[in-house]
């Protein structure tokens, strides 16, 4: 072995150490750059179940309930026939949430819905099979007819 193939032995493991450190580099270009595409879908933020894409926020207060009351917003009640014949606020509709899917067909489509029940809670739920069927503008209240009730708001 001559001075000449110990040099060529060399300057191939020299390029070959070099096309390993541009691969690694190259590896390494192209994770930072998965990373930085992948990012935003790995967000920590919980998910909504259902979010509300109008102007009507998903819970409103009794207070902002009445202001759109006054201003002749459709009110839909999911409490039972028992508990409407009780009391209700004048001028509301009363589908029972149990029915309120095969009732679909008896509520305005391009308008605000607030939702209402008792204290809040069927409302909810009320307000989520709405906003799942393509109802956009629903909200629901919060407090229910309970709080209407309570801060003298006209009930029949």
């Amino acid at each position: 072995m001559g001075r000449r193939t110990k040099i060529t032995s060399n300057i191939k493991t020299t390029t070959l150490r070099l096309n390993v450190s541009w691969l690694w580099f190259g590896l390494l270009l192209v994770l930072l750059a998965f990373s930085i595409v992948s990012l935003p879908a790995c967000s920590t933020a919980p998910a909504a179940v259902v979010e509300a894409p109008s102007a009507l926020t998903l819970d409103i207060s009794v207070d902002e309930a009445y202001e759109l009351y006054q201003d002749g917003v459709f009110f839909l009640d999911v409490r039972t026939q028992e508990e409407w014949d009780d009391f209700h606020a004048p001028g509301t509709t009363l589908i029972p949430l149990d029915e309120l899917e095969s009732r679909l067909n008896e509520l305005p489509e391009d308008e605000p819905i607030v939702v209402v029940c008792r204290s809040g809670n069927r409302s909810q739920v009320g307000r989520d099979i709405l906003l799942s069927n393509g109802f956009e503008q629903t909200s629901n209240m919060s407090g229910g007819m309970n709080a209407w009730s309570a801060a003298g708001y006209p009930i029949e």
